[in-house]
């Protein structure tokens, strides 16, 4: 496939109508349930144009995953601009996720139904979280098994996280105290001392 940044202006357009699609799509209904008839007709263009641009449609649910993906990068990385704990920055990804998951369920549904490959540790996406776990685990904050496994242990965590906050019924403080506690399990698991991962637990998470 072309890469986005090479499209003339008319094959820009039609791309970002076929993502804009996909995205209200997607915040409905698994990329499985979603037929490229019905994106090419909701993008208004022709059904040869969807492959002009994506292998297939899991790589389709993938492109918009991905740009949400990065807007939740973007507010992680601004989280962590003074931070230099790389504990703390691991933990401070869960808080922003959670977030994330309240302020932003629709984004958020679409995320986490076109996610795919984005758990693999040597995904772009991840390279801020795997620096913080090398680093982690360099200054033996860490257990050896997370420096192994930890990345895809704590992607699955936020993940996990994120899907049950967008099925929350609970109030503000039952929420509250799930991501609290999401948070101190994940943390001791990683092998981080329970007090440092309860301290790290307790901060506010959620404006």
């Amino acid at each position: 496939m072309q890469d986005p940044s090479d499209l003339s202006p008319r094959a820009a357009r039609t791309r970002a109508a076929l993502l804009s699609a996909g995205f209200e799509l997607l915040a409905l209904k698994p990329i499985d349930a979603i037929p490229v008839d019905e994106v090419v007709a909701k993008a208004g263009v022709a059904k040869g144009s969807f492959f002009n641009h994506f292998a297939d449609k899991h790589a389709f649910a993938a492109a918009i995953a991905a740009e949400v993906r990065l807007d939740l990068e973007d507010q992680v990385t601004r989280a962590n601009q003074d931070v230099v704990d790389p504990v703390e920055r691991i933990a401070n990804g869960m808080r922003v996720s959670a977030r994330f998951a309240i302020h932003n369920p629709k984004r958020t549904a679409v995320l986490l139904r076109g996610l795919g490959g984005v758990t693999e540790r040597a995904h772009p996406l991840n390279q801020g979280v795997s620096n913080d776990f090398d680093a982690a685990g360099r200054l033996g904050l860490i257990s050896q098994e997370a420096r192994n496994t930890g990345v895809l242990y704590w992607l699955g965590l936020c993940q996990v996280l994120m899907a049950s906050l967008l099925d929350a019924s609970e109030d503000g403080d039952a929420i509250r105290l799930r991501v609290r506690e999401m948070m101190s399990l994940g943390l001791t698991g990683l092998g981080v001392a329970p007090a440092d991962a309860a301290k790290l637990s307790d901060r506010r998470w959620a404006d």
